[in-house]
């Protein structure tokens, strides 16, 4: 936790949703199901931007109609390159909602608006925006997984790939800073910037279940393996990688790392990429709360499940699911992630982007 006390940040409960079950398809179904996507996609001048832990369907579909599958920072760079008309988001729902702060000419639209997040549902703007209040004096920096309403109340909106040089930043010019919501990534980032945070006490359900017990004993059986790390992972986790870092960054190391076997913390839904560049390497869940026990989320965010091929058809088909944000909370949220990404391109970090 940070040195910082947490007052009146306690974090509210979050109800997290069993994982949802579709129904098996057969090939054949699939097959017309990706078909009358792509019709839907091309007659609605549509395009789909899937994240990384979605369904490694939705991930190959995006991939072969003219999308993209990313990390959320290059989500919503790609949001604002497309040409489409509409953008269709797979993903949970503040990644919809910054699709739509930035384009707000387009329109967004996501298979199923009730996938949130954890950090989403733990942060409530109104008791965010209290928790500013009591400390005007600090600089707002909050993590892209919050709602509109809680990024209107902030100055900078960071990524995990764009959290430390950012933070780094506002400490070397003398800048107090409160962050939101995930307490594991800022306490990272505090630790890694020298940073003295205020911090709320929020956690991602998926990442709070590694246990490092459990790691240290893979790691016993697998001694010659890498263990890759996501930063909202608890203290004790992040302490036994070999490399902390963003989805894009953990991704990028199984590929140019010479090890042949990986441990990877994270969501499950990332493998499907990582197998994809880096087909001769073998993967290995780092163990969760489930291990012997009943987890939550099992290492796969069940919001994140809610995206399937099912809906995706139905809410192209229909055009609902709509992303829709007032217009006077997009006025003041466009602005710290803006200077987010406006920051990310003139330091050079992720890809090359006009944004």
């Amino acid at each position: 936790m940070s040195s910082a006390t947490l007052e009146g940040a306690t974090r509210p409960p979050v109800v997290v949703p069993p994982h949802p079950q579709w129904p098996a398809l057969t090939q054949d179904e699939k097959a017309q199901l990706k078909a009358r996507v792509r019709g839907l996609l091309e007659s609605r001048k549509a395009v789909m931007v899937a994240h990384y832990y979605t369904d490694e369907e939705l991930q190959a579909l995006a991939e072969e109609t003219g999308g993209y599958v990313a990390d959320s920072l290059e989500m919503a760079r790609f949001g604002t390159e497309s040409e489409a008309e509409t953008l269709v988001v797979c993903g949970v729902r503040f990644m919809g909602e910054t699709a739509k702060i930035l384009n707000p000419e387009k329109r967004v639209l996501m298979p199923d608006l009730a996938a949130t997040c954890s950090l989403d549902e733990g942060c409530p703007a109104e008791d965010f925006g209290a928790f500013c209040d009591a400390h005007p004096d600090h600089s707002v920096v909050v993590y892209a997984n919050t709602s509109a309403e809680v990024k209107a109340r902030s100055d900078w909106v960071v990524t995990s790939s764009v959290a430390l040089p950012v933070v780094e930043h506002l400490s070397a010019q003398g800048e107090k800073i409160l962050w939101a919501p995930d307490k594991h990534l800022g306490h990272y980032v505090e630790r890694m910037t020298g940073a003295e945070m205020l911090m709320w006490d929020g956690a991602c359900v998926v990442h709070e279940e590694f246990k490092s017990f459990a790691l240290e004993r893979v790691r016993r059986l697998h001694p010659d393996a890498a263990v890759l790390v996501h930063p909202e992972a608890p203290d004790q986790v992040v302490d036994q990688a070999d490399l902390v870092g963003s989805t894009t960054q953990l991704i990028k190391a199984v590929a140019e790392m010479p090890n042949r076997e990986f441990i990877v913390a994270t969501d499950a839904g990332i493998f499907w990429k990582m197998h994809q560049v880096a087909p001769d390497k073998t993967l290995i869940p780092a163990p969760t709360a489930g291990e012997g026990a009943t987890c939550e989320s099992c290492a796969h965010c069940p919001w994140m499940a809610m995206n399937a091929l099912q809906n995706l058809e139905r809410v192209l088909r229909t055009g609902n699911q709509e992303v829709l944000i007032d217009p006077r909370i997009r006025e003041r949220a466009v602005v710290p992630i803006k200077r987010m990404l406006d920051f990310a391109r003139e330091r050079g970090i992720g890809r090359p982007s006009s944004s």
